[in-house]
């Protein structure tokens, strides 16, 4: 078995969704007492969520490269960040590391891609929704993506993903405003929505939609495990 390493805390409610299920499913395929080999650098939160809202996105690699480096040199074989808007740094990371980053963005593309879907709604960060690291990857796939429409919706959805989901603080009427957001995306013509924060699978669930959900938590999760399983 392959060791991962994790880097976490972006936030930890989503971390240990992370965690949970990468044990899980090396339990699944290897059953007994068989758990995964890995290592978690849980980082402060709010260093990455200045680091965004200043879009500095040098802070942002400098906070990641330190526990990059670390878990590389604690010898994991391959690399999580744990969260959709660190991928904005991903490349940079990659260059500088001697082991894999396991890309959400192109672990969702094959999931994606396997349905074959050409047109999916994003729901993530305001970063993750507006700036063009997560789009442009999908675009090149042959995958369009649409995201809400109104610049309102978008920010309701940073505030409480950073307020109440980040918090692993769960709200009803939250929840509501996320499905009306839905539906606008399927009115707009959208086969299937990625939930592109890992902690929106906290709030979203597949049976609460009629298309399909892209849970970007489990699918990242499941291509960690294929990763260290992997002869």
């Amino acid at each position: 078995m392959k060791k991962i390493g994790l880097i976490g805390g972006i936030s930890w409610t989503s971390t240990i969704d992370y965690y949970r299920i990468i044990n899980e499913k090396v339990n699944d395929r290897l059953e007994g007492l068989n758990f995964a080999e890995c290592l978690i650098y849980s980082v402060n939160f709010k260093d990455f969520a200045t680091a965004t809202s200043n879009h500095d996105w040098e802070a942002t690699f400098q906070l990641l490269s330190a526990p990059a480096v670390a878990l590389q040199n604690a010898g994991v074989e391959a690399l999580l960040l744990c969260a959709n808007t660190a991928h904005i740094v991903a490349e940079k990371l990659g260059a500088m590391l001697r082991i894999p980053i396991i890309d959400i963005r192109l672990e969702t593309i094959k999931i994606v891609k396997a349905q074959k879907l050409k047109k999916v709604g994003l729901l993530g960060t305001i970063y993750t929704m507006e700036l063009d690291f997560y789009k442009s990857k999908f675009a090149e796939a042959g995958i369009e993506i649409v995201i809400p429409e109104n610049r309102s919706d978008r920010l309701m959805m940073e505030d409480t993903l950073l307020n109440e989901l980040g918090k692993g603080i769960m709200i009803n009427e939250t929840k509501q405003k996320y499905l009306a957001i839905i539906d606008q995306l399927i009115a707009s013509g959208a086969e299937g929505i990625i939930l592109g924060c890992t902690e929106i699978p906290l709030l979203i669930k597949s049976t609460d939609v009629a298309i399909p959900i892209f849970n970007t938590t489990a699918i990242h999760a499941e291509a960690a495990v294929k990763f260290a399983l992997e002869e």
